[in-house]
């Protein structure tokens, strides 16, 4: 498992595009060129829960909300514009992932890099 790095306060679109473009290069580094599916960022909030986040291959945004995050899907609806799932993963579009991570700042405690997560996605 990775280290969880606390969080710090990220205060405009720069901060949250040199924040990605870092963990980016992290991932980048840690996984080759062909990484696998399931790689990408853990939230731990800041009451409880995380959210587990992975951009796909077409640059959608999976998000898999914990049920003990369950509380803070009021604030990915309003930020991502999008309804919430009938379960607990989100498919967001990929345009909104700088609003996201803006929307969700002030209720993330700690982050970690994730190199395999099984999103739970009935088919």
């Amino acid at each position: 498992m990775l280290r969880e790095h606390a969080w710090v306060s990220l205060e405009n679109v720069n901060d949250v595009e040199a924040w990605l473009d870092l963990h980016d290069r992290e991932l980048q580094q840690i996984t080759g060129k062909n990484p696998q599916a399931g790689y990408g960022v853990c939230f731990h909030l800041l009451h409880g829960g995380e959210i587990y986040l992975h951009t796909n291959s077409d640059g959608d945004i999976l998000l898999d909300v914990t049920p003990d995050a369950a509380w803070a899907e009021p604030v990915l609806t309003a930020v991502t514009r999008v309804a919430p799932p009938r379960g607990q993963i989100w498919l967001v579009p990929g345009q909104v992932l700088v609003q996201l991570i803006l929307g969700l700042n002030s209720l993330i405690a700690g982050s970690r890099l994730v190199l395999q997560h099984a999103y739970r996605i009935q088919k």
